[in-house]
Parts: structure tokens; sequence; C-alpha cells
């Protein structure tokens, strides 16, 4: 899978050895696993299922169009998702998933085109190619971070595996066992977050999986602890450190991140970011955007 390249490396700041530390490169690696939906046949407003719920206001099939899907495949509520009840459609990302599928696996050939098993299994293509690059998207961080110098071997070695899986046929893709991959990927990527987190010397409960609903975290000091997995739903971490933090899975949805200084945690996405929110003096990782959405 070639990567597109763009100018313009990232600063790292020079806050010590509490961050994880990315290899010097002079472009962004991640580049192709970023959504392009100007290339894309609206995969994720056809092929995935909505249900009725505070993310949706609507119940909608796998493989139905979402009615707000136009002609040209874009949304027709864009900028009035959030409003109109679409919240979860503005925290879904499908880390470039979906403009792999239409321009590479089915070669430009959209799914109005097609035949309609040709467009059915495009529809099942899909959220498999969506695994396997949010699997890249991870691998690639833990490449460049010079914690993991010792296992990165391993690590070009799984992300050599994921991407062949990538460029599979329509066939070869939707019959992946993805979760034997990810199985593997998420051992290897536990031992990176384990020599990350292992310069912070004090000792630190683990809180992977745990309920943490709404829970009172301002100010808290989370620095190296692993958060996998971890329910932070509605919880307030104004304030909070969380620089070395394992944040893989971690839902964040409505997390209050105002003035929280995620910069040195790993393995967080966009789409955690866009579920929370934040401020002006929220500090992201460099490779993240500040949500629209969130206050000045």
């Amino acid at each position: 899978m070639g990567r597109k390249r763009q100018q313009g490396e990232p600063q790292l700041k020079p806050e010590a050895a509490s961050q994880p530390q990315l290899l010097p490169l002079a472009d962004d690696p991640r580049q192709d696993l970023r959504a392009d939906c100007g290339s894309c046949f609206g995969l994720c407003c056809v092929a995935l299922t909505f249900a009725k719920s505070s993310d949706f206001p609507v119940n909608k099939a796998a493989g139905t169009p979402c009615t707000n899907l136009q002609r040209d495949f874009r949304c027709g509520i864009h900028q009035d998702l959030r409003t109109k009840g679409y919240s979860g459609c503005t925290v879904y990302d499908c880390f470039g998933a979906g403009q792999k599928v239409s321009q590479g696996t089915f070669d430009g050939v959209d799914w109005r085109q097609g035949d309609k098993p040709a467009a059915r299994q495009m529809f099942e293509v899909f959220p498999v190619m969506r695994q396997l690059h949010e699997l890249l998207w991870y691998l690639t961080e833990a490449r460049d971070l010079t914690q993991a110098r010792s296992v990165r071997p391993d690590i070009e070695r799984a992300l050599e595996k994921t991407e062949r899986l990538t460029d599979g046929t329509p066939a070869e893709v939707a019959a992946t066992d993805v979760a034997a991959h990810r199985e593997d990927v998420g051992a290897l990527l536990l031992r990176v977050s384990e020599l990350v987190r292992a310069d912070i010397r004090r000792k630190k409960k683990d809180r992977r999986g745990a309920d943490l609903f709404g829970a009172k975290l301002k100010g808290a000091d989370l620095r190296g602890v692993s958060l996998r997995g971890a329910y932070l739903i509605a919880a307030d971490l104004r304030g909070a450190d969380l620089r070395q933090a394992d944040l893989i899975g971690a839902d964040f949805r409505d997390a209050d991140l105002r003035g929280a200084d995620l910069t040195g945690s790993i393995f967080l996405t966009q789409s955690q970011v866009n579920a929370a929110k934040g401020d002006a003096d929220t500090k992201l990782p460099p490779a993240l955007n500040r949500p629209s959405h969130w206050v000045a």
C-alpha cells in the first residue's frame, strides 16, 4: 500500500522523557490513513447499520443508503449533523478505508454502477478494510516510537502483513479473519505500551477496561496509566495529565477534556477526540486536529 507523503514534521516539546518520542520523520506517514471523503462512494453512509439512539435519530439497515446521502455521495446535512441528531456520524473515522475500497479494491466503480452482487460485496469489504486500516494507524504510530525500538522488527512485519491483507481481492479481503489478526496485533501493541510507559517509576493503577462513567477526575495525574478500553463516558477530566497514558479503545463520549494534556498519550484517535468536549487549552498529539465543535 503506497502512502502519500506531505512535508511538515511535527515538533516535539522538550518536556522530557515522560513523552513517547517519535523517530524523526520528514512527513506524515499516516496521510493515507486519513479519510478522504471526496474519493469515497459514501460507504459509511450505506454499508453500515444505524440504530435509533442518542447518536442517530432513525434506524438504518446495512446496505441501505442514508436518506441524507446525495447523488454525488456527499452528505446533505453535513454542517448540521449534530443539531439534527446524527452525532454518531461526527465521531466516525474510517481511517482511509473508504477511499481504499472505492478507488483501490473496486477500481473506482461505485456501488450504483455495478450489479447488486458487486454492491453487496463492496458493503461486506468496507467494514473489514476499516478494521485493517485502524490497525495500520496504531502500528504506524508504534513503529515510530523510540521506546519501541527493540520490537520494531516485529512491528514492521505486522505492518507488512496488514498491508498485504488490505491489497487483496474483494473476496480475499472479505474472507479475512480480522478477529485473529486483531488479537495478534493487539498483543504486540500491548508490548509497545509497556515499553513506552516503563519510565514512569511511580506505581500506577492499571485501569484497563475500567468503568469510569461520569468519574470525577479533574486535575488527575494519569501519566503512564493504562486506560485501554476504559469507559470514560461523561467523565470530568478537566486539567487532567494524560501524557504517556495508553488510550487505545477508551470511550471518551462526552468526556470533559478542557485543559487536559494528552500530548504524550499513545494510540489516541481522531474519533475519540471528536467524541469528547474540549477547549483551546486542551493539548493534543500533533497528529490529531482540534474538533470544530470544541469551545474556543
